[in-house]
C-alpha cells in the first residue's frame, strides 16, 4: 500500500522519522502544518512532502491507499476524507470511547475514566471511528495533566511502531466503537468546570483531582476570582510509603 502521512508535534516527528528511515518507500506523501522540521527532514529524505497551509490542494492529485493521522490537529473533511480508498488511521491519546474530542487527559483525572491510546479509522464524526489497536496507561495520585499528556505521548509512539508491521499488511479487525459507554468534551466546557466557587462545597476527591488535571506548567491552573483579583492554582500529590 502507498500512504500519505499527516504528521505534526512530536508525536507525529516521531512516527515521521521511524517511516521515513525504515519504510520510505510506503510514503508517497508527508503532510506538514507548516515548513517545520517534519517538512525539512522529509525533503531531505526525497519522500515528497506537502505544506498543508500552503499546497494543500496538490493532496486532491495524489493516489493513495491509506492517510495516517499522527497527531495531526486538523479536522478531515471532503473532498480529502474520501480520497484513500482504505480511509484514514488516526493516532488518538485516549482509551476510546473514553474522551474523546478535546482535553483527554484533563477529564480523564477529572471523570476517572480509563485512560490510553487509539489508533482508529476516522469518520465524519469526532472520534467515533472503527478501533484497531488500543493500549492501556495505568495512573495514580501522582498523576497531574502533565504527566497523563507525556504518558500518552510516548505511548502513541509505541503503539505506532509496535503494530505498523500489522497496519501495512492489513492485518488487523476493525471494532466499533460504543459510543453510549464512552464520553465526548469540547473545548468550552474547560474554563467553566475550572473555576472555583469559594463558597461551594466540593468533596474532597473530586476537588484534588480537579487540581491535579490542571496542573500543567506553562498551562493554566484552576482558579478563583475575589475581591476583583484572579488566584491560580498548581498542586503537587506525592507518595510516602
Amino acid at each position: 500500500m502507498r500512504f500519505i502521512l499527516f504528521a505534526d508535534g512530536y508525536v507525529g516527528g516521531a512516527i515521521a522519522n521511524f517511516l521515513i528511515d525504515n519504510f520510505p518507500k510506503d510514503l508517497s506523501m508527508v503532510v506538514c502544518i507548516e515548513k517545520n522540521n517534519i517538512y525539512k527532514y522529509a525533503k531531505s529524505k526525497n519522500i515528497q512532502v506537502c505544506d498543508y497551509g500552503e499546497d494543500k490542494k496538490l493532496l486532491e492529485n495524489i493516489v493513495f491507499d491509506l492517510g495516517i493521522l499522527a497527531w495531526w490537529p486538523k479536522l478531515i473533511r471532503e473532498p480529502l476524507l474520501s480520497l484513500p480508498k482504505n480511509g484514514y488511521i488516526n493516532t488518538h491519546p485516549s482509551l476510546l470511547p473514553y474522551n474523546r474530542g478535546k482535553n483527554y487527559n484533563f477529564w480523564a483525572l477529572v471523570e476517572q475514566a480509563p485512560f490510553g491510546v487509539t489508533l482508529h479509522f476516522i469518520d465524519s464524526g469526532i472520534d467515533t471511528g472503527d478501533i484497531i489497536f488500543q493500549k492501556s496507561i495505568n495512573y495514580d495520585w501522582c498523576d497531574t495533566g502533565q504527566t497523563l499528556y507525556k504518558k500518552a505521548q510516548a505511548e502513541m509512539i509505541n503503539l505506532f511502531v509496535e503494530k505498523y508491521h500489522l497496519i501495512r499488511s492489513k492485518n488487523y479487525i476493525n471494532k466499533p466503537q460504543d459510543i453510549n459507554s464512552g464520553s465526548f468534551h469540547n473545548s468550552s466546557e474547560l474554563n467553566k468546570i475550572c473555576e472555583i466557587e469559594l463558597n461551594e462545597k466540593y468533596q474532597a476527591r473530586h476537588f484534588l483531582n480537579l487540581l491535579r488535571a490542571r496542573t500543567f506548567e506553562g498551562h493554566p491552573g484552576c482558579f478563583f476570582v475575589e475581591n476583583g483579583n484572579k488566584y491560580e492554582i498548581s498542586i503537587t500529590i506525592k507518595k510516602v510509603n
